[in-house]
């Protein structure tokens, strides 16, 4: 029995082959799919500005009405044709000068009339006519929701309110946006943005009021401000927040979700679903963001942020689908130069200055216009697809553990299809995660142990050049860790991943675990010993007598790793020389090439593969290119890039890693042959 079972063991290697190999062809008419979603939003993108925030440095001028005019004029001058309008507050009307507020003291002492000293009120006085028109039925019907009382006030023949309410407390109350600025904002060609909260208490009629009068001044999509949206009571209660949905639908409003938050906001992810997925990704150039530009600098020094900024922006449309550049800035008090400084001219420069932002955009296909939403391409026929991917994801598990443990491959396979679905059973989401996890690390792994293999056979049996031979390795290599690429992106491929409001977990799992494990193989596994002598050979490792050398080793690749790890993901860093390069790389090839890969991994491999023929231990020269390895699988979990864009990223990496090691393998020979010549004629010589 055991022998038949090892017979047909040996002989299911090719039908797991066969198995990985029908799962990445029907990957790619998923992935065509994925890449005409991506096309379906028409490649419009839109910039906004907050409007609060040009409000608040305007209260700071001689002339704010003016200065918010003039800057509205320069806004819509450098591309800008959106604006966010919050929900109104009294503090926002006292900043667009429609009213003046005050607390009870103050008006005491304007109207030099005594006033209870138990009383604690809010009196304003509108500026104008319009202002009053417009306002005091808003402020009036928003404050009797409250249960305050609102009565007339008049200073000077000048109309007001008294609102029964400390003006601290007053001033925290949302209103609906403020119905003069829509008009204005309108009437002056800019598209509105609404900011919506869910800080009132959630009545369907106001609501669907509001949409309906938002909806006439051409509003298409809202952002969330705050941490809820509109709706949303708790994680068990969704009546108020489905009934939010069907009024969006009924006006045909979307959502824009903002990149890289701390953490989603409450019954984002259902809303969006309940209005399938109007959403567009948005990019937030923040207040602190806008400082920077407002420091103490050189020229030279304010050129180089202004041209990262643009940099930023054009990066942000390019590599990660955003369609939304949301802008925000603030005033900011200079001391040193005795000044109130704003970033406006700055910003105003990286979007259309000389190598604006703008022009780059729309010289890399897309057009300004108001964000649309991704038209989700997914045919029937992905099901069948996906099973035949799922197939081949566990296959190409089970073939990688069989490098180590051959007897067990069709085991695995039988283990890794029930486990997974179980798994699927269980968490839909989960599953097509952890076997896209599972299938990503396998492939660099795989790709590494066979080129180990190719090496310890070329180094018996030398034959052919090495140059093309250690080119040839590469390309092989890089195109088994490929195979990682297509069950990712067959498996993972619905928006939610695209819009991030779904994330692929585990990306630092994808980097570190393949070059622990193609470690693991080199030192045990790699001489092809039994299962005993293994054993024997680990022990040994571990019993070895540990030197102060080994430590300090120890703590380098220790420090190495966690420096790695720290670079990896949407959040890693990166020194401000290592950004300029970028900056460089991205300006002049239009997609910028991992440096790890094309700088240290791929020419390391090359050259590691080039002496392999002469020297045994030039194999630690290619476990340094599982690190381009494992990096090229982790493009394309980067799910909210354009794919052609990964493609491209890979291929550059490739095409100037192997020109790179070329230069690695010239430099290593004239050293070599230098240190032959020279040596012999230095040792006579002495």
């Amino acid at each position: 029995m055991r022998t038949r079972y090892l017979r047909w063991n040996r002989q299911s290697l090719k039908w797991l082959w066969g198995l990985v190999i029908l799962g990445m062809l029907a990957s790619i008419p998923v992935a065509f799919e994925r890449s005409q979603t991506e096309e379906g939003s028409g490649r419009k993108v839109e910039f906004v500005f907050d409007y609060r925030d040009l409000l608040e440095i305007g209260d700071l001028q001689t002339d704010p009405r003016q200065f918010v005019t003039n800057q509205l004029q320069e806004l819509k001058k450098n591309g800008v044709h959106s604006l966010a309008l919050y929900e109104s507050t009294l503090n926002e009307l006292r900043l667009s000068r429609r009213i003046e507020i005050f607390s009870s003291h103050e008006a005491t002492a304007l109207t030099q009339t005594p006033i209870s000293p138990n009383e604690n009120f809010t009196y304003i006085l509108f500026a104008e006519k319009e202002s009053q028109d417009m306002l005091e039925m808003l402020i009036t019907r928003t404050f009797a929701s409250y249960n305050a009382k609102v009565r007339p006030w008049s200073l000077k023949n000048q109309n007001g309110l008294i609102i029964e309410m400390s003006r601290e407390e007053a001033g925290l109350v949302t209103m609906d946006p403020d119905p003069i600025a829509l008009k204005m904002l309108k009437e002056q060609g800019f598209q509105i943005v609404v900011r919506m909260s869910n800080r009132r208490t959630f009545d369907v009629q106001r609501m669907d009021m509001l949409l309906a009068n938002l909806a006439k001044f051409g509003v298409q999509r809202f952002i969330i401000d705050g941490e809820t949206v509109p709706g949303y009571v708790n994680d068990e209660n969704f009546e108020k927040l489905d009934l939010m949905a069907e009024l969006m639908k009924k006006y045909e409003m979307g959502l824009a979700t903002i990149e890289l938050q701390k953490a989603p906001q409450k019954g984002f992810n259902r809303l969006a679903k309940m209005i399938q997925h109007d959403v567009v990704r948005l990019h937030s150039f923040t207040e602190s963001d806008g400082e920077k530009l407002t420091a103490n600098l050189t020229e030279p020094e304010l050129e180089d942020r202004i041209q990262g900024v643009s940099d930023r922006f054009v990066l942000a449309v390019k590599d990660r689908n955003i369609r939304m550049v949301f802008i925000n800035a603030r005033a900011v008090r200079n001391l040193d130069k005795g000044k109130i400084l704003n970033p406006l001219d700055s910003i105003y420069e990286s979007l259309s200055g000389k190598d604006g932002a703008l022009k780059r955009i729309e010289a890399a296909g897309y057009v300004l216009a108001p964000a649309g939403k991704f038209y989700l391409v997914h045919s029937d026929w992905q099901t069948a697809a996906k099973l035949l991917i799922w197939l081949g994801a566990v296959a190409l598990i089970a073939i990688t553990v069989a490098c180590f443990f051959p007897e067990i491959a069709i085991l695995v396979f039988l283990i890794g299809m029930g486990g997974s679905a179980g798994l699927f059973v269980l968490s839909s989401s989960l599953f097509a995660q952890g076997l896209a996890l599972a299938a990503g690390t396998s492939a660099p792994i795989l790709a590494m142990i066979l080129a180990i293999r190719s090496i310890r056979k070329r180094y018996k049996a030398p034959t052919g050049a090495s140059l093309l031979y250690a080119i040839w390795l590469l390309l092989r290599t890089s195109g088994i860790s490929l195979i990682g690429m297509f069950f990712i992106v067959g498996l993972l491929n619905p928006i939610t991943y695209m819009l991030l409001m779904e994330q692929f977990r585990g990306v630092s799992v994808l980097h570190l675990l393949p070059i622990i494990i193609v470690a693991l193989y080199w030192l045990l596994f790699s001489d092809n010993l039994s299962y005993k002598d293994t054993i024997v050979k680990a022990r040994k490792l571990l019993e070895s007598n540990i030197s102060v050398l080994w430590l300090i080793g120890a703590a380098l690749l220790t420090a190495a790793g966690f420096y790695y790890l720290s670079r990896t993901g949407n959040e890693g860093q990166a020194s401000t020389m290592e950004k300029l390069f970028r900056s460089f790389l991205e300006n002049t090839l239009g997609v910028r090439p991992r440096t790890k890969e094309f700088l240290i991994a791929h020419p390391l491999f090359l050259l590691g593969a080039y002496l392999c023929v002469k020297y045994r231990s030039a194999v630690l020269l290619i476990l340094v290119g599982i690190i381009g390895q494992a990096s090229i699988v982790d493009t394309f979990a980067h799910l909210h890039t354009p794919l052609l864009i990964s493609y491209i990223r890979v291929l550059y990496g490739l095409c100037f890693g192997i020109v790179i090691g070329i230069v690695y393998i010239a430099a290593w020979e004239i050293v070599v042959r230098s240190w032959r010549r020279w040596t012999p004629l230095l040792l006579k010589g002495s």
